[in-house]
């Protein structure tokens, strides 16, 4: 047998049995917090009693789900309440982007147990940045007591096009060695469970549309080292387009962008013009030093502070700019909520008073008269939310479910 350089072998395809409808219920809704005990289980699902003792002793009994007192009782014995037990595994979650990844460990409720940040460079090459962030997400479990065997899913995003059913990215700018490299079966040797890898921007925008009152359709601005688009559709799904090139928008050429060059070898790109790289090279702000990673974003924050007149003036045009790229997507997608995030929606009442102003003006009013304008949530760990809310999908569909089954037994 052939192993990989890391060590691991990947698993053999395995396959899985049928999942029965009511046990597929009954887990949905002790997910959901829809219910949390037998009786409303059997009052939501329809089922007969029998059949969800049957199901819950199924799945208590594989570990995934735990009935415990909960302490609250009028008289008599305390109820029981049905939750999912933390033996039923783990989720992994990695953001990577061009100075630094951010990744997190959760449990199957969508918790996040621990996080941490890896300083590495994305153009350091696939082998380097996945090494490092497996090595992270270990180090995490290990910290957390949680079994690295018991990896239910992991998700990783990517600052470039992403093939999302192969698993890799595709033609990138400014990602040396990225192109094809099959990062989801990389990963998936060294955590032996289902990879996902998509584009940062579609997980910002999962994350984003996942929270309270967020109205959906969701279309989501990542303005960094590059600009990218996600978009959430109304029914919760992200739209990743045949060739994993959408959402790709720093490349649209803008109303003012002249003869400034962009690193896919055009000119004029939105990107060479409005992305956070581009203002801190209009303003010769070094986007890093060898003492400080993130130089280049609290230096611009600082001039626009202090409100220096050159620093003011790069933001307020590549706000424009933004502005008029939004404002074509508002009118061909007609979203309910439109965020933006990277390091330049930090800047966040300069930056939203300029695309509001370009959208408002520019979008057609029956596309802007419901439309919600705002920046992405303050910790700045939508990527990582979406990919948790990725994952999850993953876990408890029909075949998610049936790997848990089958995992538990050869366990």
């Amino acid at each position: 047998m052939t192993f990989h350089k890391d060590g691991y072998q990947p698993a053999a395809p395995v396959l899985l049995p049928a999942v029965p409808v009511g046990l597929h219920r009954v887990l949905d809704l002790v997910v959901s917090g829809e219910a949390t005990s037998r009786a409303e289980i059997a009052r939501r699902s329809g089922l007969a009693r029998s059949t969800v003792g049957q199901q819950v002793a199924h799945l208590v009994g594989h570990g995934i789900l735990e009935e415990i007192e909960s302490g609250e009782s009028v008289r008599g014995r305390p109820p029981r309440v049905l939750t999912l037990s933390p033996r039923a595994g783990t989720i992994a979650v990695a953001d990577v982007d061009t100075l630094a990844s951010r990744v997190a460990i959760a449990d199957l409720t969508g918790r996040v147990l621990a996080e941490d940040t890896v300083h590495v460079r994305l153009d350091s090459g696939p082998e380097t940045v996945l090494e490092r962030v497996s090595e992270r997400l270990l180090g995490l479990l290990e910290k957390a007591g949680r079994d690295p065997r018991r990896v239910r899913h992991v998700v990783m995003g990517l600052p470039g096009p992403v093939d999302f059913q192969r698993g890799c990215a595709v033609r990138p700018t400014g990602m040396p060695g990225w192109d094809g490299y099959p990062a989801a079966e990389a990963l998936g040797a060294r955590f032996r469970a289902p990879v996902l890898v998509d584009n940062d921007a579609n997980l910002m925008a999962l994350g984003e549309a996942v929270q309270d009152e967020v109205d959906t359709p969701l279309l989501c601005l990542k303005i960094a080292a590059g600009i990218g688009a996600g978009l959430v559709t109304a029914s919760g799904d992200v739209y990743r387009g045949a060739d994993g090139a959408e959402g790709d928008v720093g490349h649209i050429r803008a109303v003012d962008g002249g003869d400034a060059l962009c690193t896919c070898g055009n000119v004029g790109c939105v990107r060479g013009i409005a992305s956070h790289r581009a203002v801190l090279r209009t303003l010769g702000i070094p986007e890093t030093t060898d003492d400080d990673p993130r130089h280049g974003e609290r230096e611009l924050a600082e001039r626009i502070t202090d409100n220096d007149p050159s620093a003011v003036h790069a933001l307020r045009q590549a706000a424009t700019a933004i502005g008029e790229l939004a404002a074509m997507l508002v009118v061909m997608y007609n979203p309910r909520t439109l965020v933006l995030g990277g390091p330049l929606s930090d800047l966040r009442d300069d930056l939203l008073s300029g695309v509001r102003a370009v959208v408002y003006q520019r979008a057609l009013p029956l596309t802007t008269r419901k439309l919600t304008i705002t920046t992405t949530r303050p910790d700045g760990a939508s990527a990582i939310h979406g990919g948790i809310a990725l994952a999850l999908r993953g876990v408890f569909s029909e075949q998610g479910i049936a790997r848990l089954l089958v995992d538990d037994r050869e366990d």
